[in-house]
């Protein structure tokens, strides 16, 4: 069985919203042996929403729309469906008084346009909504000859994933024929996505029967491999048997093979070690700090750090001599390494991390152009530090640096 997603509005073509619920319903279909094979973004147009809702319903055995359902001039879902579907649209008097009752135990009076919230497609079971006004629907029925399950769904995402996990979820469950999806998420950091590819591509070619995709971000490249069979056992073994021999091939160049975070793999790491880790910040404003920090417990092995923007505060947090900036320069291999160890010997950590650069757009030289970046670590051991010239904006850049600096510590560690 395959579905479709179509996410309905459009705020969602614009720069300012993003459509997040396909990866929940993703994934919740998956856990059900049911595959994704198409998502569709439209906006608020009757016209083209009654279009693509035609063609999802000849090509995809289960069609969700998300969005739509509301009570304003641009809510279409159910008129445009309805329409795809040949079919006519009803008032439900019943749902319109619990509506009333809604608004009114809230202090709020139904005005006529919520009134559209009660129109239920010819055939559908309604699908109560307890955290919102609009009730989702749910229609199993043939379409060009062809068994079809449709299924409305309001945009809110905590309206949405409700409205699923308890009003779909054990629907599709009693309806679909048994079929059990397997994934697995490997993460590979600072490789560039064609030599990893090139290495990896000729062992997952052999698997016909497990779909890899492959995402590469700044710093980043993730291997998804899904594969689908008649027991979960079977599914997974596939999985795991490609999985494991992707991680032969690259060795300690991946570093998740489960989809956890870097970050997360760093934590492990520390907790592991009984290490702890400090850094110095220049160019990237705090964004390694917000990235540690971002995983729950890591308090146990961070213990802070110093944002050093100017060249006064990289002498007085981290103990950078001034003399050296002023020799060779904010941005240099020298400044540093200064920070690493100064962050280090102020703290007490066991790590210390330094990081500068120019993230641009401006403020680059010939010498030192956009993207020079240095990151430095420094441990009981000595101090080791990478040179780097990053591609794109000022958002790359400060990305790129945070990913080295979470690479270097986990070499470091493991």
């Amino acid at each position: 069985m395959n579905a479709e997603i179509i996410a309905i509005g459009s705020e969602l073509l614009t720069p300012f919203r993003q459509d997040t619920n396909s990866l929940f319903l993703t994934e919740r279909l998956n856990q059900l042996g049911v595959e994704v094979v198409i998502k569709t973004i439209v906006g608020d147009s009757r016209e083209r929403l009654t279009s693509v809702a035609q063609h999802a319903l000849l090509r995809s055995d289960i069609v969700i729309f998300m969005g739509g359902l509301g009570p304003t001039e641009d809510d279409l879902t159910r008129e445009a469906v309805a329409d795809a579907l040949g079919v006519g649209i009803r008032r439900d008097e019943d749902l319109l008084k619990k509506l009333a009752e809604r608004f009114a135990a809230r202090g709020y009076k139904l005005t006529p346009n919520n009134y559209q919230q009660a129109d239920v497609i010819e055939g559908a079971v309604v699908l109560p909504n307890p955290n919102g006004s609009a009730p989702g629907q749910w229609i199993k029925g043939k379409y060009e000859g062809r068994e079809r399950i449709v299924i409305l769904l309001p945009g809110p995402p905590f309206e949405l994933k409700a409205m699923f996990d308890e009003q779909c979820r054990d629907r599709l469950r009693a309806t679909l024929p048994p079929a059990f999806i397997a994934t697995r998420v490997l993460k590979v950091a600072m490789m560039g996505e064609s030599l990893v590819d090139s290495r990896v591509a000729p062992i997952y070619k052999q698997y016909k029967d497990v779909q890899t995709t492959i995402l590469a971000g700044a710093g980043d490249v993730q291997f998804n491999l899904f594969s689908q069979a008649d027991t979960m056992e079977a599914a997974q073994d596939r999985v795991d048997e490609l999985a494991g021999k992707i991680e032969d091939e690259l060795g300690d160049a991946l570093y998740s093979s489960k989809g956890e975070s870097l970050e997360q793999i760093v934590g492990y790491y520390l907790q592991m070690r009984n290490a702890t880790l400090a850094v110095a910040e220049s160019c990237t404003g705090g964004l390694l700090a917000e990235r540690i920090t971002s995983i729950s417990g890591s308090s146990r092995y961070f213990v802070g750090g110093a944002i050093v923007y100017s060249n006064e505060l990289k002498t007085e947090f981290a103990g950078v001599p001034a003399g050296m900036i002023s020799k060779y320069g904010a941005v240099s291999r020298e400044v540093g390494t200064a920070l690493a160890e100064g962050i280090r010997s102020r703290t007490g950590a066991t790590l210390g991390v330094g990081i500068t650069g120019v993230a641009g757009p401006t403020g680059g030289t010939p010498e030192k152009p956009v993207g020079r970046v240095y990151v430095a670590l420094a441990s009981a051991e000595g101090t080791e530090i990478e040179e780097r010239n990053f591609p794109g904006d000022r958002k790359r850049v400060r990305w790129f640096s945070t990913q080295l600096a979470l690479d270097m510590v986990r070499r470091k560690l493991m």
